[in-house]
């Protein structure tokens, strides 16, 4: 029952209101800001800075398992605030390919709207 209230609340605007798709897309973060959040995320992560990262090799040569994966993808659901598939990150290895898939998903979903 909430989930449905929740699920109303995304899908309808209230009467009078109109939605600016341009207003909508200048909000969404770019894929320069996912990735400089990813970076702080694993430079957190793994305890190192973020100059370290090194944004075109693979997740996995940082050692990162699936449990990473999840909770990386997890908390990245939180800050965009859209559902991901945590096997995004084996599709999109690297956290410059990732975020750019990213940036370019929310933008079309947003102009889809």
């Amino acid at each position: 029952m909430e989930n449905q209230k929740l699920q109303a609340t995304l899908t309808a605007a209230p009467v009078g209101d109109e939605i600016h798709p341009q207003e909508n897309a200048q909000k969404l973060p770019t894929a320069s800001e996912v990735q400089t959040w990813i970076v702080s995320y694993l430079a957190e992560l793994l305890e190192i800075d973020t100059d370290e990262i090194d944004v075109t090799i693979p997740f996995d040569s940082y050692g990162l398992d699936s449990a990473v994966a999840v909770g990386m993808t997890g908390d990245l659901e939180d800050w965009l605030g859209r559902k991901l598939d945590p096997t995004l990150l084996y599709d999109y290895p690297t956290v410059q390919s990732f975020a750019q898939h990213l940036a370019e998903e929310l933008e079309t979903k947003t102009s889809v709207l």
